[in-house]
């Protein structure tokens, strides 16, 4: 009788294993003919997006994608080389054959490294330990898309978290679906790129053609201009400038006001901010109030004291959250933090418009405060001049008909931005906070763009913070890790112990 049993037993087993065997051979035939990939991540960050789908499923042509990965990289990047080839996998698939993918080594080949060197793809550098040693070795990270004699190039691919923007975005320039001039103004005292916001300005042209304009100079913005964007300006306009401006948004131009309401200098002394552009901003429906916003969420700044240097939180930088930006916006839907030093509050007014599209698009804590006048900008006082808290509105966009300030014909299709804050893009924040310069990549590309592409960019979130949580959540999870684990095995134990002595009762009978 026992051993009739453990017969039947093992014929159970081997057919058990021979239907799985025979069920993973069935799928594992299928899967080459099906293509289909389940990403779980929050925000997919693992396949690509419908935008990118559709994209590459509308080419009438053949793109070409060449990826030059040097085959002696170090181990460190042997992931990044499959994982790029997985994501060019899928443009394939979903091009319906119009994209060719190429994996180059450039080796040695000398006529291939004078291609990339006059593309624009650098040679790096590696350490790779080799026999107890560290040796220096030449390799390459790029890539280039080619359509029809135009060719777009992505000089270094570090990860894969931007590279479906960087491909789709690439694709839609080769393919002629991307055209737009960003018109930056360089009169009146404004930020450049010699002045501290070199990233942001370079962000701008791998997307963009920017062109410098002087409206201390120029009677009007130049027609070919599609954005005007005004960063930092510390001098007052004239009303020839305004009318310049006026005039460009009463043709339906798109402007990105980043201004401070306070001028704060380098010893933390602070002024308003007076640059003549109430009046003006009256009539579109919007106002930058000279005042500084201050709120319990925010950034770390450090501050010198004697030979001591500390870090501390400073309300002066409030820290906007996940709950402070409009999540119907896709410009910041998806952002997670942004950190806005010395801003100002913005406001929408009765003026504006009641059929523009208008989106409060970053705002503080309810834990808020200001400063009008007076300003104290110590940190160890900061907390001393909280008065009512309230939440403050710090960055609004408002898209559609604007009244003109110099009686101008009424537009029906014009874009405002304002952000009452310009040294967020400063190179120091943008390095340290890098959703500050995602936030500003994002609000240029609403401008512009397609609230598609912004999406794929926001897909992967730099930083995610841990929600605050009560004591006794905290202690239990505390708990549930140090005991958790070993309560399990021991409850494991114990039924696999009573079970096994339950069948050898049952097998004894």
């Amino acid at each position: 009788m026992f051993l009739n049993k453990k017969t039947k037993n093992q014929a159970n087993l081997f057919l058990t294993a021979a239907i799985i065997i025979g069920i993973l051979a069935v799928v594992n035939f299928f899967s080459y003919s099906i293509f289909y990939r389940w990403d779980l991540t929050q925000n997919k960050d693992y396949s690509i997006s419908d935008v990118s789908k559709k994209a590459v499923g509308q080419l009438d042509d053949i793109v070409r994608i060449k990826a030059y990965f040097s085959e002696n990289l170090p181990s460190q990047y042997l992931n990044l080389r499959q994982e790029v080839g997985d994501i060019l996998d899928e443009y394939a698939n979903y091009s319906k054959g119009n994209i060719k993918v190429e994996f180059i080594d450039p080796k040695d080949d000398q006529s291939i490294q004078k291609e990339l060197y006059a593309a624009g793809i650098p040679q790096l550098q590696f350490n790779v330990l080799e026999k107890d040693k560290y040796q220096v070795v030449n390799g390459y990270l790029g890539m280039s898309i080619e359509y029809g004699g135009k060719k777009e190039v992505i000089p270094v691919v570090q990860d894969t978290n931007n590279l479906e923007y960087q491909l789709t975005v690439a694709i839609k320039k080769v393919t002629g679906k991307i055209r737009a001039v960003i018109g930056y103004v360089t009169s009146n005292g404004t930020l450049d790129e010699s002045n501290g916001i070199s990233v942001a300005y370079k962000k701008l042209q791998e997307l963009y053609d920017v062109q410098n304009v002087d409206l201390s100079s120029a009677r009007e913005v130049p027609a070919n201009i599609n954005t005007l964007v005004i960063a930092g300006p510390k001098e007052k306009f004239s009303n020839s400038e305004q009318g310049a401006i006026d005039d460009f948004l009463m043709k339906g131009g798109r402007i990105l006001f980043m201004i401070d309401g306070v001028k704060v200098d380098n010893g933390l002394a602070a002024s308003n901010n007076d640059l003549s552009l109430d009046n003006m901003f009256a009539k579109y429906g919007i106002k930058l109030n000279h005042d500084l916003v201050l709120d319990i969420s925010s950034g770390l700044a450090s501050f010198s004291q004697g030979f001591i240097t500390f870090a501390t939180n400073y309300p002066f930088w409030p820290k906007i959250v996940k709950e402070g930006f409009d999540h119907n916006n896709a410009a910041v839907a998806k952002l997670e933090s942004l950190v806005l030093p010395w801003v100002s509050s913005v406001e929408i007014t009765d003026n504006a418009d009641k059929t523009n599209q208008i989106s409060y698009l970053a705002k503080t804590t309810g834990d808020g405060w200001h400063q009008t006048d007076n300003f104290n900008l110590n940190p160890q006082t900061a907390m001393s001049t909280k008065d009512e808290s309230k939440q403050y509105s710090v960055a609004v966009s408002d898209f559609g008909k604007f009244e003109s300030a110099f009686g101008n014909q009424k537009t029906g299709d014009g874009r405002i931005i304002l952000v009452g804050d310009s040294d967020f893009i400063n190179d120091n924040f943008v390095r340290n906070t890098p959703d500050n310069l995602l936030f500003f990549q994002n609000i240029v590309d609403s401008l512009n763009l397609d609230a598609d592409l912004i999406n794929i960019r926001s897909k992967g979130v730099s930083e995610r913070p841990i929600k605050d949580l009560s004591d006794g959540t905290k202690a239990a999870i505390r708990y549930l890790n140090i005991f958790g684990l070993t309560v399990f095995v021991v409850v494991f134990g114990m039924i696999r112990y009573f079970l096994r002595k339950r069948s050898r009762a049952i097998d004894e009978i």
